[in-house]
């Protein structure tokens, strides 16, 4: 192996050992690492550019924006109060029904973009019922993996591998993904009750105070609400019909924060930026920059031929082997740059072989969108949601979201491994 890939593996496994660590912000970590990278010779400065998903941070900016403005009206209390009520104040019932409905908006939005719009609402009930929030922070979390794993354009990964593969459209990704999302996410609903049932406590008065709150007065500016519904509506139909424009989701994103903003007024722009996650968006800078080291000098590539290799050109093994090594690289790396290069590598094993590479594009999406609940820096939902959760006053370490992710994303890619098998081998 040559200097420059031992230094990249060093740099990131160091910085990485530290994140878990938690005695330095992983922000700072991360660009402390990206900044190694650049100034060794691991990565020219114009490369790292390359490296940054800005269609990731544009859509995380543009939704910060649009959600947090939304939130100033007062409707994301009036949303948690509404739920709250409708489950009788009952903390086990609302955090069922937070799941599910987030679950359903990442199939048919995207996971980060649910995931924005329901953390305040998470956090709206918690502190009415005195209750912890990481028990509710954490199940939307897996729910929007969960979600956004059914469809073409619920998770990066699957809109990646849906442009790479134009016989893999729309329905084809409802047909083959979505049953297995529903029956992990039926799974996993029970799980969340068993696993916090001692903090999904509240006293009656409490949840008789809930059933007692009028929902009237709740929306403090109608004005802006309004506006905010019509740009989130837009926002939202835009996402639904990018493809057809030939627009990235970022464009999306920022056009709809943007024009809120025009039609709001300087007063609302000047608190909307304030309100953005910036540790969060540089966390991801240097977290891009960081595995593109591992890229440039072709680590991530020679794990991936190496693992492919082993299977002999069996097509069963090969996506047993894409479905785990997919799950496992994507809980401890981000899973954009990984699905980026395992892509155009299973694209070449049809000349290796394999004859139908159907199954292998089907393991690769279950693997990377799955995988992504195993830590707290395995997909971008999670750590919107803890960054989110941290200036709420409840930070989510490391260690605490892997006690929990970890076991619940092994059981996932189990069931989805006995899935492939059965559909695609046996049946």
């Amino acid at each position: 192996m040559e200097q420059q890939a031992i230094w990249a593996i060093g740099i990131f496994l160091l910085t990485y050992a530290l994140i878990i660590s938690e005695k330095i912000h992983r922000t700072l970590l991360a660009m402390v690492g990206a900044v190694l990278m650049i100034t060794l010779g691991i990565v020219d400065q114009e490369s790292a550019i390359h490296h940054i998903d800005f269609n990731t941070l544009g859509l995380l900016i543009g939704m910060m924006i649009i959600v947090n403005t939304t939130a100033e009206t007062g409707l994301f209390k009036y949303i948690g109060i509404w739920t709250a009520r409708k489950a009788k104040g009952n903390p086990v019932t609302i955090l069922w029904l937070l799941a599910l409905i987030t679950a359903i908006g990442s199939a048919f939005l995207d996971n980060v973009t649910t995931i924005i719009l329901m953390v305040p609402v998470a956090f709206s009930i918690t502190r009415q019922l005195k209750v912890k929030a990481f028990p509710y922070v954490f199940s939307l979390v897996i729910a929007s993996n969960i979600g956004g794993t059914a469809t073409l354009i619920g998770d990066p990964p699957n809109i990646m591998i849906g442009s790479a593969v134009k016989e893999l459209t729309f329905i084809a990704f409802l047909q083959n993904l979505a049953p297995i999302a529903i029956l992990i996410m039926a799974v996993m609903l029970p799980l969340f009750i068993l696993l916090f049932r001692k903090s999904l406590k509240t006293s009656p008065e409490l949840q008789k105070s809930i059933m007692n709150i009028r929902l009237n007065g709740l929306i403090t500016d109608q004005k802006l609400l309004v506006k905010c519904l019509v740009i989130l509506g837009l926002t939202l139909l835009g996402f639904f019909m990018h493809q057809t424009f030939h627009l990235e989701s970022a464009t999306v994103a920022l056009a709809g924060a943007f024009l809120l903003l025009l039609i709001t007024g300087e007063h609302v722009m000047e608190r909307a930026f304030h309100t953005v996650e910036w540790p969060t968006i540089f966390f991801f800078i240097g977290l891009f920059v960081l595995v593109g080291g591992l890229i440039d000098t072709g680590t991530i590539k020679r794990l991936a031929e190496w693992a492919i290799h082993l299977t002999g050109g069996d097509a069963l093994l090969t996506s047993m082997l894409i479905l785990w090594l997919s799950a496992i690289a994507s809980a401890f790396l981000d899973n954009i740059p990984f699905v980026a290069t395992m892509i155009p590598m299973i694209q070449d094993m049809g000349s290796m072989g394999i004859a139908n590479l159907e199954p292998l594009w089907w393991s690769l999406a279950l693997g990377a969108c799955l995988g992504g609940n195993g830590t707290l820096i395995g997909a971008s939902a999670n750590l919107i949601a803890a960054g989110m959760s941290a200036k709420e006053g409840e930070p989510v370490s490391f260690m605490k979201y892997l006690k929990y992710g970890f076991p619940l994303m092994i059981l996932s890619v189990a069931l989805a491994a006995a899935y492939v098998l059965i559909r695609y081998f046996l049946i």
